[in-house]
């Protein structure tokens, strides 16, 4: 791996002379001889990028697609850090839109041919995309599923025995060696919240852990997920003051690609998760230690109290389409509840102390339990607090989690993300609304930033076109969505709204047969479902998620199906947004429907040969309040049926 800059530069040189030059030798001579195009709005992108490493500024960088913004960003970010000596962080919006710069002849890949650079890029992954072994061994021994058992099959030899030297070991677990695994088996096997890593025996051999050791010795590019930046950004601090190394190691700069998702990931770290059965996990292991009759009926009330507050909880619950967020209102009965247990919680707190000096208790065990009951404590204490926080409840089938996020992300995000002296860039299609960028910088708490646009080179009045339907019922727009499949033959991406939306669908679709597949998100690890999707040129892809990321130009894509306007749901966080604004239509609904419609028809045109249709969906309603200000946003006329 090199840390050399790919331009001299002398002592008295200025870095940023010396870069803009390269740059322009770039896009000017060397691309264009290898056979890319020379763009204009490449170009200016660019320079305007430049100016906000210069000032180590934030910039909003709304680029439409086949700009090559990606080439710009990356440019600037891997010199930036062979500069400064200190690895970019590259933050996608999802693993899909990851595997768009790393996957073979991808982004980078590209790159270091065109340009000749050997670029050390490595991977920073989400927890939730490595493999638990110990969940995985234990559950081996029990069940006769294939799939399970066939990645069992293929953790290293290592992992399992401890007399092989570490020095022998190759990186594993990550969710894509395993593509034949649904998302509902991966739950089972995936990282799990309620294992306690740090004192885990299997952890100086886990995945994760090997990875983390792996890409922190990067020296040009770390690409995670917005998810795995906020999670780094929550967790910080903590870690430090547990001894532990933060996730993510200090940058020279950060690029969010699809930088309109960063709220969103910032929502999902910056909570706190209270799951139902781990207080009472917590507390058997504690009963289970030599300790005083007293302690015992104590924790015997707060197990009873817990079980009581969740089951309170979950029969509040109501559900909420498009959202796992379930709402909850709580009662006075709840709130009592909570009080009763936060004083018995204080109450065993002290009696830990007393128990611990008394009798011979492990101080693994000590530990565990004194942090999560001053954790638990520390929730319930939010909730008792008028107005301090957002609250909802997840239901799964084996597991119920209370979920506290803190009221005004923005103010985090402020503090311990953009007061950083470095350069923040945005890069997206859509960042803007009808070139305002007041909408995504107030909600990330930015106040001080520089913007641009620059449209797409593609001619979309030639390539694409855009129809306009008005749904009268559910079933009919199923029939009529039908129809445009098998007039398409396929090659379709069905965008939903919601995960339910999208089910319904496929209820519908099994009473029907069709000339080709029908591939569902969910069914299959995403990126090789979407390789399936690109191979076989007649598949129908079906998702609620790739609204943005996903790149597939040539005739395997040749239609867009929007089946609905994408809204906002109407789940707490979005409700606590909207009682904070005093127009929550114009203010928080539309711009994020908008937004969304824009990234949605984004997947169609990939590159200048590319044509197809998009079709989009819309009650009488939706079509009467929104369809003069969404025929402002759409690159070509509404043809409206």
């Amino acid at each position: 791996m090199t840390s050399q800059l790919p331009f001299t530069i002398s002592k008295t040189e200025n870095f940023f002379e010396r870069l803009g030059d390269y740059i322009g030798d770039v896009f000017y001579d060397i691309l264009p001889e290898k056979g890319y195009e020379l763009r204009d709005e490449q170009i200016y992108m660019a320079y305007q990028i430049e100016q906000a490493f210069k000032e180590k500024s934030t910039i909003f960088a709304e680029a439409g697609v086949g700009t090559g913004k990606t080439f710009v960003y990356l440019l600037y970010a891997i010199c930036y850090a062979r500069y400064k000596g200190k690895p970019a962080i590259i933050s996608c919006a999802d693993e899909t839109l990851i595997e768009q710069l790393v996957k073979e002849d991808g982004d980078i890949e590209k790159l270091e041919s065109a340009l000749g650079l050997s670029i050390d890029v490595r991977l920073a992954k989400a927890r939730e995309q490595y493999v638990c072994v110990r969940k995985l061994d234990a559950l081996a021994n029990q069940t006769d599923d294939p799939d399970i058992l066939r990645v069992h099959d293929e953790i290293p030899e290592f992992v399992f025995d401890q007399g092989i030297s570490m020095n022998r070991f190759e990186k594993y677990g990550d969710r894509k060696e395993y593509p034949w695994v649904s998302n509902e088996k991966w739950e089972q096997i995936g990282w799990d919240p309620l294992q306690q890593c740090s004192t885990c025996e299997w952890r100086n051999r886990s995945g994760q852990t090997l990875n983390r050791q792996y890409y922190r010795h990067a020296t040009d590019l770390i690409i995670c997920s917005h998810d795995f930046y906020m999670e780094h950004v929550w967790t910080k601090e903590s870690r430090k003051r547990e001894g532990q190394m933060p996730l993510l190691p200090e940058a020279s700069c950060v690029v969010f690609d699809e930088g309109h998702l960063l709220e969103f990931a910032a929502q999902k770290a910056m909570t706190y998760r209270f799951h139902s059965e781990t207080l009472t996990n917590i507390l058997t292991g504690y009963m289970n230690q030599e300790v005083r009759e007293e302690t015992l009926y104590l924790i015997e009330d707060i197990i009873t109290l817990n079980e009581e507050w969740f089951k309170g909880l979950e029969d509040a619950a109501e559900a909420i389409e498009g959202s796992i967020r379930k709402h909850v209102e709580f009662s006075k009965a709840l709130l009592n509840t909570a009080e009763k247990i936060h004083k018995k919680v204080q109450l065993l707190l002290d009696q830990l102390v007393f128990d611990a000096e008394l009798f011979t208790i492990d101080d693994y065990h000590v530990k565990i339990i004194e942090e999560y009951l001053e954790f638990f404590s520390y929730g319930l204490s939010i909730i008792l607090t008028e107005d301090e926080g957002i609250f909802w409840l997840e239901e799964t089938e084996n597991d119920t989690v209370l979920v506290i996020m803190p009221r005004l992300v923005e103010d985090i995000l402020k503090k311990e993300v953009f007061s950083q002296d470095i350069p923040f860039i945005f890069s997206s299609a859509t960042l803007s609304q009808a070139g305002d960028f007041s909408y995504i910088a107030k909600s990330l708490g930015i106040e001080q930033y520089k913007a641009f646009s620059v449209n797409s080179p593609f001619d979309y009045e030639k390539q694409m076109s855009i129809v306009g339907h008005t749904q009268k019922s559910e079933q009919e727009k199923w029939m009529d969505i039908g129809e445009s499949l098998q007039k398409n033959n396929g090659s379709t991406l069905v965008l939903f709204s919601t995960k339910e939306e999208m089910d319904r669908f496929r209820q519908w679709s099994l009473q029907h047969s069709w000339d080709f597949s029908l591939l569902f998100e969910g069914d299959k690890e995403i990126s090789q479902l979407i390789k399936t999707f690109q191979r076989h040129q007649s598949d129908v892809l079906c998702s609620y998620h790739l609204w943005e990321g996903l790149d597939i130009p040539g005739p395997s894509l040749t239609q867009v199906i929007i089946a609905s306007l994408p809204f906002p749901p109407k789940d707490p966080v979005f409700e606590a947004k909207r009682k904070h604004v005093k127009n929550p239509i114009e203010e928080i609904d539309a711009p994020y429907m908008f937004l969304r419609v824009r990234q949605g028809i984004g997947r169609l045109i990939r590159s200048h040969g590319d044509e197809g249709i998009i079709h989009i969906w819309m009650t009488e309603e939706e079509k009467h309040t929104y369809s003069h200000e969404l025929k402002k946003v759409l690159p070509v006329a509404l043809n409206e049926e």
